[in-house]
C-alpha cells in the first residue's frame, strides 16, 4: 500500500512576513523617537566609566582653575550675604540703621581693627554693609537674568520651530526691543514708578524684561540647527506632539549655548542694577546696594576714598567672577574640547 504523501505547506509562523519586517522597523524607529539621541558619552580619564554631556562638562570645568577660583568667589559672596544677619550686626553693628553717637565719633574712619573697610558719613561699617548690598545685587542678577532667559527661551522655541509668520513677527518684536539703548529703556520704565514704592522687585522687572531679546535670538538659533536631526523628523511622522518634541527633545539639546550666555548676564544684570542704584532710580534706603553706596560716597571721594573703593572692588570681582565663570563653561560645554 501506497503511503500518501501531502504537499509539504510552510508554517504561518516560519519566516518573518513583509508585515512583521515593517513593524519592527516602525517599532524601533518609535523608540528611537520617544527615546531621543542617546546621550553621548566619553571614556572616563582612565578609560573607566563613561560620562554624559553634562557630567563631562563638570569635569572640564572642574580642571579650569581660573573658572573653578571664580565659581568660589561667587559662593563665598553668596554664602557671607545670605548668612549676613548671624554675624556682621554683632561683629561691626547693624549697617542698615544709623547711631547718632557712631555718626559724630567715627565717621570716615580708614580701614583699621573692627572696621575693616573703614567707615562711612555715617559712622556705619562699609565692610558690613558692602555684605549686605551682595544680597540686593545677587538677588537681581540672578532673578532678572532668570525672567530673561524664560522670555527669551519661549519666544526663541517657537520661532525657531515653527517658522514663517510666527518667526517673522517674534524676530521683528526682538529688534524693536534691541534697537532702544538698554540703560535709558530701564531708566524710562522705573522713572514712571512712585519714589516711595521704588525697591528691588520694579528693578528685577525692568532688568529681566529687557534682557530676553538676545536669548531669543541665541535659542531660535540652536532650535534651527536641532530640528533638522533624524529624529526630530521620526518623532514628527509617528505623531509626537509638538510640545513633546520642543520640551523632551529639542531644548535639552539645544539649551547649552544660553546656559553659557546666562552665566555671563548674571553679571551685567548686576551691573545694570549698580548704575540705576547709582541714578538713584534703584533699591532705596534703607535697603543697601553697591550702586547706591558709590552715589552717597562720591561726594567723600577726595577725602575718603574707601567709601568708594570697596563698593567699587565688590562690583567689579563679582561682575569679573561670574565672566570668567561664563568663559569656563563656555569652554566645558564644547564638544570640540578634548581633556
Amino acid at each position: 500500500m501506497t503511503e500518501k504523501h501531502e504537499p509539504h505547506v510552510p508554517h504561518e509562523h516560519s519566516d518573518p512576513t513583509i508585515s512583521e519586517i515593517k513593524k519592527e522597523g516602525v517599532s524601533e524607529l518609535h523608540a528611537h523617537a520617544v527615546a531621543g539621541p542617546p546621550p553621548r558619552e566619553e571614556a572616563g580619564p582612565l578609560g573607566g566609566t563613561s560620562r554624559t554631556l553634562w557630567g563631562d562638562a563638570w569635569y572640564r570645568l572642574r580642571r579650569n582653575k581660573l573658572a573653578l577660583a571664580a565659581l568660589v568667589w561667587i559662593l563665598i559672596v553668596a554664602i557671607a550675604a545670605i548668612t549676613a544677619d548671624l554675624w556682621v550686626p554683632q561683629n561691626f553693628g547693624d549697617p542698615r540703621t544709623i547711631d547718632t553717637q557712631a555718626a559724630a565719633t567715627q565717621r570716615l574712619l580708614p580701614p583699621q581693627p573692627g572696621h575693616p573697610f573703614g567707615t562711612d558719613d555715617l559712622g556705619r561699617d562699609i565692610f558690613g554693609r558692602v555684605i549686605y548690598g551682595a544680597r540686593v545685587s545677587l538677588t537681581v542678577g540672578v532673578i532678572a537674568t532668570a525672567i530673561a532667559v524664560l522670555i527669551g527661551v519661549a519666544l526663541g522655541a517657537l520661532s525657531g520651530y515653527y517658522g514663517r509668520w510666527t518667526d517673522s513677527v517674534i524676530m521683528r518684536t526682538t529688534d524693536i526691543f534691541l534697537a532702544f539703548p538698554y540703560i535709558l529703556f530701564s531708566i524710562l520704565i522705573l522713572a514712571v514708578v512712585p519714589p516711595d514704592q521704588r525697591g528691588i522687585w520694579p528693578v528685577i522687572a525692568a532688568i529681566g524684561f529687557l534682557g530676553w531679546p538676545t536669548f531669543a535670538r541665541l535659542f531660535r538659533s540652536s532650535v534651527l540647527s536641532v530640528k533638522e536631526n533624524d529624529y526630530i523628523d521620526a518623532g514628527r511622522a509617528l505623531g509626537a506632539s509638538d510640545a513633546r518634541l520642543l520640551f523632551r527633545h529639542i531644548t535639552p539639546n539645544a539649551i547649552a549655548p544660553v546656559v553659557v550666555y546666562a552665566t555671563m548676564s548674571i553679571g551685567g544684570a548686576i551691573l545694570s542694577e549698580a548704575a540705576l542704584s547709582f541714578l538713584g532710580l534703584g533699591v532705596q534706603p534703607p535697603a543697601i546696594s553697591w550702586g547706591r553706596m558709590i552715589d552717597d560716597g562720591r561726594a567723600f571721594l577726595t577725602i575718603a576714598p574707601t567709601v568708594v573703593l570697596f563698593p567699587g572692588l565688590a562690583i567689579l570681582s563679582t561682575v569679573l567672577a561670574f565672566t570668567l565663570l561664563g568663559d569656563g563653561v563656555r569652554d566645558a560645554l564644547d564638544v570640540k574640547m578634548k581633556d
